[in-house]
């Protein structure tokens, strides 16, 4: 007699929602950011590199929580599109240095604002005290899990 797996009601499982989470946060990004043609990922490290000018490769990858190869596959095609460049580091020559070119710079000034739309459209349901409290259980589980991450990332001081 054959045997019938357990029952499991997928709908009650936190992995099943963050991922559809994932799934509709980044079509509403895609959405809202579509015309200027970037990804989350691409503008994650363009924003890191923005706030931290200068960093090197492995240090974003780090950052913004990707294995070094994916980084470097990233900052290929936002080099190649001009709005971002490698520099060798003074300090030490087998290091790249990476800083946003004057296209990267305006580029951020338009997405910036579709970024924060974005981010409104995916929170919308909820009210303020909502998105506050939302906000905190998410950094809780994202934080306190970090080392569970095949790229955990680990934060710039």
């Amino acid at each position: 007699m054959k045997r019938s797996p357990p029952a499991v009601d997928i709908d009650h499982q936190p992995g099943h929602y963050i991922r559809r989470l994932h799934q509709i946060s980044v079509g509403i990004f895609l959405q809202e950011l579509g015309e200027i043609g970037i990804t989350p990922v691409q503008y994650a490290a363009l924003q890191t590199v923005a706030n931290h000018p200068g960093i090197d490769q492995r240090t974003l990858a780090r950052t913004i929580a990707l294995d070094a190869s994916t980084t470097g596959g990233v900052v290929d095609r936002l080099e190649a599109r001009g709005w971002l460049e490698r520099r060798t580091s003074t300090e030490d020559r087998r290091a790249r240095q990476l800083e946003l070119t004057e296209a990267g710079v305006q580029l951020l000034g338009r997405a910036v604002p579709a970024m924060l739309g974005a981010q409104d459209l995916i929170l919308a349901p909820l009210d303020e005290r909502q998105r506050t409290q939302f906000m905190k259980l998410l950094r809780l589980l994202v934080d306190t899990n970090n080392e569970h991450s095949r790229a955990p990332s680990e934060t710039l001081k």
